[in-house]
């Protein structure tokens, strides 16, 4: 056990230090490039976020354990919106675009729309994520790709960008390292907490939504809350919204592809949530006249510590 506590402080470690990374490099090809923060938010510090929940999904798909394959993503997901963005909050109040308002946030809840109307049995009779759902997903993925790009084509650059002089190689060597680092520390991590779960005997649908989804998610947080020291709105939340939008469209739908994916109702709860969730943040996002102040901020850590309570009552 004592080894294993060792490994897991070693992988929080390499989160954080990756997340730094990640953030530095990717910040400076926003402003080398002159491409939004937003935008790389939602591509490239995105998706390397997600690339734990990616490795887990596809080893539980291929070794079928379902419960982890949805507990992942869907507690993630969850994770994601009401913790990090949360903490992120509290740490300095999150200023957002018009088009995270008003298009990327819709995006992330029909995605959530989209796991409640295929994994269930309201069209087929049959509670899975087949493999065509898989596809149809992925292909959801790849609009939202051709969204983002005609973003970059459009946005205006609303301040004077400064010279970077940092070469091109270093940039992309800390772009790299970093997603490296956040790959090896997120399977320490999650490693390390399975193996201790385990022998607390809790079931795998629980350590999915747990244990699970807030190992996978450090990156996030770690790269999110980075960002927010730094001042940095658009990629503390682009990152978050772009993760949830990443994680149901490409890893869950390349999980389904690889393996149907038989679904238990009793996460419609957790989606539930999620829906609940992201339709509270566009809320609070819009009455606050797109930023998300302290108390906003508060109220969603608050909703995912008692979500959380509720979840560990239920296996006691």
């Amino acid at each position: 056990m004592f080894l294993y506590i060792i490994l897991l402080a070693l992988g929080l470690f390499l989160l954080i230090k990756g997340a730094g990374w990640l953030v530095s490099g990717a910040s400076t090809i926003a402003r080398k490039k002159k491409i939004s923060d937003l935008a790389i938010g939602l591509t490239i510090v995105a998706f390397g976020t997600s690339a734990p929940e990616l490795v887990v999904n596809l080893a539980a798909s291929i070794e079928n354990h379902q419960d982890i394959v949805f507990g992942n993503i869907i507690g993630s997901n969850n994770f994601n919106l009401f913790f990090i963005l949360g903490v992120a909050g509290l740490i300095t109040p999150l200023a957002v675009q018009s088009s995270t308002l008003f298009k990327e946030i819709p995006i992330s809840l029909l995605a959530g729309l989209m796991v409640l109307l295929m994994a269930n049995s309201y069209i087929f009779q049959e509670e899975i994520l087949s493999r065509g759902d898989g596809i149809i997903l992925l292909i959801l993925f790849l609009i939202f790709l051709a969204y983002v790009y005609t973003q970059l084509k459009s946005e205006p650059v609303l301040e004077e960008i400064k010279e970077v002089n940092l070469p091109i190689w270093k940039i992309w060597g800390l772009i790299i390292i970093g997603l490296i680092a956040l790959v090896a520390g997120g399977r320490m991590v999650v490693s390390s907490a399975v193996f201790m779960a385990t022998e607390m005997g809790v079931s795998e649908k629980l350590i999915g939504l747990t244990i699970i989804a807030a190992g996978t998610s450090l990156p996030e947080l770690a790269t999110s809350v980075v960002a927010a020291l730094k001042k940095n709105s658009d990629i503390a939340i682009g990152n978050v919204i772009g993760s949830n939008i990443f994680n149901i469209f490409f890893i869950l739908g390349l999980s389904a592809t690889v393996r149907p994916i038989a679904y238990d109702v009793a996460f419609n709860r957790d989606v539930y949530l999620l829906l609940g969730g992201t339709t509270l943040l566009f809320l609070l996002l819009y009455l606050g006249k797109k930023k998300l102040g302290r108390l906003a901020s508060a109220l969603l850590v608050v909703i995912f510590i008692s979500y959380t309570i509720y979840l560990v009552s239920q296996e006691i």
